[in-house]
């Protein structure tokens, strides 16, 4: 997040918003900024990448389904509006470290030790580390203790549109983010890379959400997408994997998507339209 905290200062903060005499360096000019820009970002991403998909992926016939809400897309914009600034605030905290030089993250190749092959090999580590991260903490998010508090309100949209994406109480918002901003603190990863890989997740997440169920067939079973989300927000407690399957496997939450057995929502309103 300092290559963006820099480039703003650079090209529009220093020259044009903040007084000549308060330091770039300084830690609440430097809080302010990235709480800022964090906002703005993340709204930006979830506008942007949420409306290509609603308009040019999203299959508005799922909105004919009877477990759609009445306004929900509206519903969903407005839910996240509210959750992403409180979402940012701890999310600030983890940046500012990062900015701070507490994290593990580098800014050439040749600072690691293993050149371009370590770079490709953090971004497989990232995908499988946040995924592990994002599924013992989501089916954490369904005990009982916890459910109705916190993760209920992203299951108000059984049949979701890219805008659900996240539409999550922040609290939960927040957790399920946290494996992503943990890698860096544990484990060496370059800074644009970690960039790429946050604007990647954001857009993942938009994609599961999306009502768009076709996966090349060998990867049906190994690949987490959208009809394995889609019957999660369904039927609660399947498929909490982020990336992949494999720790739905492991964990014995695995439910093989029942669009692929000719039992979706796509499925309910062909019948009901023979009917």
């Amino acid at each position: 997040m300092d290559l963006v905290l820099e480039a703003a200062d650079r090209h529009l903060l220093t020259p044009y918003v903040y007084p000549a005499g308060w330091p770039e360096g300084e830690p609440c000019r430097q809080l302010l900024s990235l709480f800022v820009i964090t906002n703005l970002g993340a709204l930006a991403l979830y506008l942007l990448f949420g409306t290509l998909s609603y308009y040019f992926i999203f299959d508005h016939e799922l909105k004919k389904h009877p477990q759609f809400l009445e306004n929900q897309v509206s519903r969903e914009i407005a839910y996240a509006l509210r959750s992403l600034p409180w979402i940012s605030v701890p999310t600030v905290a983890l940046f500012f470290a990062e900015v701070r030089g507490y994290s593990k993250l580098y800014d050439n190749i040749e600072d690691s030790p293993y050149g371009w092959s370590g770079v490709f090999l953090s971004m497989l580590s990232f995908l499988f580390f946040t995924d592990m991260g994002i599924y013992w903490i989501h089916r954490g998010l369904h005990h009982k203790l916890f459910y109705k508090r916190f993760h209920k309100p992203h299951h108000l949209w059984k049949i979701a549109t890219p805008f659900a994406s996240h539409a999550f109480h922040p609290v939960d918002g927040f957790m399920q983010s946290l494996p992503y901003h943990v890698y860096p603190f544990l484990f060496p990863l370059h800074k644009v890379t970690y960039l790429g890989l946050y604007i990647f997740v954001n857009v993942w997440t938009i994609s599961i959400h999306d009502g768009d169920y076709r996966v090349p067939r060998l990867l049906r079973h190994i690949i987490n997408g959208s009809a394995h989300h889609t019957d999660h927000h369904l039927y609660f407690d399947y498929n909490y994997g982020q990336y992949f399957t494999l720790w739905d496997k492991i964990g014995g939450s695995y439910k093989s998507p029942t669009s692929f057995e000719g039992k979706g929502p796509h499925d309910y309103l062909r019948k009901l339209r023979e009917k």
